[in-house]
């Protein structure tokens, strides 16, 4: 089975000569130490640890360091984490809370750990940090205050915040639809259009990256991990796991892989 493509984080230092680039995944660069400046489709800002750079895929981004700085960059291609597509619409600068700033020293501590590991288990615990760090990261962008609701459309971090609190229950979308005052019909459409899936496949993906998560603390037993993500039964979990990233969720935590 083709394994998804995986979400990549890196941390990197930027020397003062001005460098372009473009690609076609969506980036975050998140500031941890120094700063840089960065120019996306001709608008420019400064980057510390208390700011961050969204990169939608195919932006022009023109770069260099301030001095001595480390970023965070967060490569997001189209399959991997669940996010919504409206949060690249464009390219924007946004302002990161306390505890995201804290969040995003910790992951650079640890991606800069696995940075010096070498050898085929250290590299498959590389590829689940990616995973879990990924999704943590991006859990906590979202519940950030500083993404301002849209002009027009769903409200999708809103939405988003509001899914990712309720994994656990059994939820059913025309509650939502209702939540956010919309028919079902109405609400299908919007949905799609805001996050780029339906909103069945969309909560699926939210559910098994939490488990990502769950699953890298390593305490959780099976079945407890598929109740809190939103799954019937511990079967039910391991087909849905297994479907997406191509190995069990046992196996994902505990073997190489």
């Amino acid at each position: 089975m083709e394994r998804v493509a995986s979400p990549t984080l890196a941390l990197r230092r930027y020397d003062a000569s001005e460098a372009s680039d473009m690609h076609d995944f969506h980036q975050v660069v998140l500031g941890v130490d120094g700063a840089m400046v960065m120019a996306v489709d001709g608008v420019g800002q400064r980057i510390d640890r208390h700011a961050a750079w969204l990169i939608p895929a195919g932006s022009r981004h023109d770069y260099a360091g301030l001095g001595d700085n480390r970023q965070l960059v967060l490569d997001l291609p189209a399959s991997s984490l669940a996010v919504p597509r409206r949060l690249f619409d464009g390219a924007r600068a946004v302002s990161i809370d306390p505890g995201l700033t804290a969040l995003v020293a910790q992951v650079a501590a640890a991606a800069e750990r696995l940075d010096a590991a070498a050898g085929d288990a250290q590299r498959a615990a590389a590829h689940r940090f990616q995973w879990h760090a990924a999704a943590r990261l991006c859990d906590a962008l979202l519940d950030d205050a500083s993404l301002a609701a849209p002009a027009a459309g769903l409200d999708f971090a809103r939405i988003d915040q509001w899914l990712r609190a309720r994994l656990a229950e059994p939820l059913r979308i025309a509650d939502l639809a209702a939540h956010c005052g919309y028919g079902m019909r109405r609400f299908h459409q919007l949905f799609v259009d805001a996050f780029g899936e339906t909103p069945h496949r969309y909560l699926q993906r939210l559910r098994l990256d939490a488990a990502v998560i769950l699953l890298a603390g390593g305490r959780h037993p099976l079945a407890d991990i598929a109740g809190q993500v939103g799954f019937a039964d511990q079967s039910a979990f391991t087909h849905a796991f297994t479907k997406r990233f191509g190995v069990a969720p046992g196996r994902w935590r505990s073997e190489r892989h």
